[in-house]
């Protein structure tokens, strides 16, 4: 079992209330999302892993029992072409949950007219193999997204 933990401090929403039909849809994975605080600070790994994918707006980490975890760093923000972003690591680096990934202000992708909201996915995972997901309420970095079986 793997625990997914919150890569930032907000509110998690659920992903039905994420403004990207993709992600609402869950057709990346299922998951939830955190509505961040407004102000810059440090999105970190959700698990212990591997930097597989790393973009400035988005960040896959792969834990030891091959789960990939998508932190995706507000909406339509590839637009944004790395704008407001700091890449912390690099791909290929081993990580560990908490260790901090990408440096990002929510507050200027709002002002750039982006949503701040930030999915955080389970890939090729199903919605049945996700337990104790969180869809409402604060989360401080570190507090337990959902459990992967």
């Amino acid at each position: 079992m793997t625990t997914v933990t919150s890569p930032l401090a907000g509110r998690a929403i659920g992903l039905a209330a994420v403004p990207d039909p993709v992600f609402s849809g869950a057709m990346v994975g299922p998951g939830t999302a955190i509505d961040p605080v407004r102000e810059a600070s440090a999105a970190v790994s959700p698990v212990d892993g591997v930097v597989v994918s790393l973009h400035p707006h988005a960040f896959v980490v792969v834990d030891e029992e091959g789960h990939g975890v998508l932190t995706h760093l507000g909406i339509d923000t590839v637009q944004l072409n790395g704008e407001g972003f700091e890449l912390l690591v690099n791909k290929g680096d081993t990580v560990q949950r908490g260790q901090a990934v990408v440096r990002w202000d929510p507050a200027a992708v709002e002002a750039a007219g982006k949503s701040p909201v930030c999915p955080v996915v389970a890939l090729e995972a199903t919605t049945e193999s996700l337990s104790d997901v969180s869809v409402d309420g604060e989360v401080k970095v570190g507090d337990a997204l959902f459990s992967w079986h």
